[in-house]
């Protein structure tokens, strides 16, 4: 035991605003949620970690880790808290250290310990329930000058150029070095992850995607030859996004950002700009599904001027769009426009001869009409005369949607149902609501349950009509519970 204050432990709980009292119900509370039981932790113990240093036994570091990054709102580990067996509570560490962006060499172990965490904790959706989103102000303030920096000198300053394996943190993580063949298997891990994803949503196989990332994060607690090293980073930025968007699309939404967050970090490790932007992007289309356009257009700032001149068109053109929707959520009708009408040059100037990134591939033709279909039918909240364009892009995004995304037809269906009603068409917002409910039992995602709470409101002038009225009983009777933190408007 020592007998030496642990200053990280305590600095981070004087942040929360807990009393040790506090601090020590909600411990017991989580640990018994998550299958122990017999914690019986009280003030007199918190006191002595805070104040003596003494390290608490499994799983109570993990527990307070989650309970520290749902209070915080943004990822605290372990070490954070101090409970680090390399250097002993409270050892001293660079300020930048706990900061964002995180030093060079941390992400693998943020990656590894969140998504442990993650798995320990999350069965039963506890991670997250009552954190706070990060402000995107908070988060691009923060990343700004990173992002721009050029990646090869934070691979130089974190020791890489070395063509040898070497391990990392040994005492910390199973450290394991791979070949070019375990990278290529995980490659194509992630394809087939994210084509699950595109076809049933996000719950079904999100854990398998954090299992797999928490693998890759030991991986990368070795030192690889750079080629490879950079490769692992791309296949950890990857599954982040998946974990995030898995996250976001189970109503998981501190979780998701923190994934977002890590990928963004992963990619700009593997010197990868577009790839950290596209990650940037995820978070701002959640913060603009959560009704918060102006944090999503600061992180589309971030992630536009971050991509780099090496970005491909189509990842341009796919910023565009989400731009396009965070300004369609504050009705700046101009902005919509002009934005969406560069997106449609960005996708047409793809020379064709060079493909996209692996991660871009889902974005083609149908993707980018759907987007602009879900501009255009959020502008006509203001405008009722845009819900006519998002019409003729919902067509345009269901004719050309290939097998396989059954998720993306299902939201295709709700934006034109949604735009029907707008532009006082009943009979057609009628018919494709229909076709809404009759495939979004299939798939696990509650994104597409939110969307068409939001259609259901939009349905209120028309309750009169016997078909919208029986529409209107069949949604609510279908709805699943509202989820925590939500108001339902059915």
């Amino acid at each position: 035991m020592s007998r030496e204050p642990n200053t990280r432990l305590a600095d981070l709980f004087g942040m929360t605003g807990w009393s040790k009292g506090e601090l020590a119900r909600l411990v017991n509370r989580k640990a018994a949620a998550t299958g122990h039981p017999q914690l019986a932790t009280d003030t007199s113990r918190v006191r002595r970690w805070i104040e003596t240093g003494e390290v608490p036994r499994e799983p109570v570091p993990k527990v307070l880790a989650a309970l520290f990054t749902e209070r915080l709102g943004r990822v605290v580990t372990t070490e954070d808290l101090g409970f680090d067996r390399a250097g002993g509570p409270g050892r001293v560490r660079r300020q930048s250290d706990d900061a964002l962006p995180w030093a060079p060499g941390r992400t693998a172990e943020v990656l590894t310990e969140f998504t442990g965490m993650d798995l320990m904790l999350n069965r039963r959706g506890l991670v997250g329930a009552g954190a706070a989103l990060t402000a995107g102000s908070a988060l691009t303030g923060s990343l700004h000058d990173w992002l721009h920096h050029d990646p090869a000198l934070g691979t130089a300053a974190a020791g890489g150029g070395s063509g040898a394996a070497e391990a990392a943190r040994f005492g910390r993580y199973e450290a394991t070095p791979v070949g070019a063949q375990e990278v290529e298997a995980l490659e194509r891990s992630v394809a087939v992850f994210r084509s699950w994803d595109a076809e049933r949503g996000g719950g079904l196989q999100r854990k398998a995607v954090v299992g797999q990332l928490n693998e890759v994060g030991g991986m990368l607690a070795y030192r690889h030859p750079d080629r490879l090293q950079n490769r692992l980073w791309g296949v950890a930025a990857n599954l982040a996004v998946l974990a995030g968007w898995m996250s976001h699309d189970v109503g998981l939404e501190p979780t998701a950002q923190q994934y977002f967050v890590i990928a963004a970090h992963a990619a700009r490790e593997g010197g990868d700009r577009p790839r950290a932007a596209e990650a940037l992007s995820r978070a701002a289309r959640q913060m603009v599904h959560l009704g918060r356009p102006d944090d999503a257009l600061e992180l589309m700032a971030l992630a536009g001027s971050g991509a780099g001149p090496e970005a491909h068109p189509r990842t341009r053109s796919m910023l565009c769009t989400v731009e396009a929707w965070a300004q369609a959520a504050k009705g700046r009708s101009g902005a919509v426009r002009r934005t969406l009408g560069e997106a449609e040059e960005l996708f047409a100037a793809d020379p064709g001869g060079e493909s996209p990134p692996s991660w871009m591939q889902l974005f083609d033709e149908a993707d980018l009409h759907g987007m602009q279909a879900l501009a255009y039918r959020t502008l006509a909240e203001y405008e009722p005369a845009a819900a006519v364009r998002a019409q003729e892009h919902g067509r345009l995004a269901l004719a050309n949607r290939p097998e396989g995304r059954r998720r993306s037809q299902i939201l295709d269906h709700v934006s034109m149902a949604a735009a029907g009603f707008l532009a006082d068409e009943p009979e057609d917002g009628e018919a494709y609501a229909r076709l809404a409910l009759e495939r979004i039992g299939e798939n696990s995602s509650h994104r597409t349950w939110d969307r068409l709470r939001d259609t259901y409101r939009l349905t209120a002038p028309y309750a009169d009509d016997p078909l919208v009225r029986e529409l209107r009983e069949e949604i609510r009777e279908a709805l699943p519970r509202t989820p925590r933190g939500r108001t339902s408007p059915v």
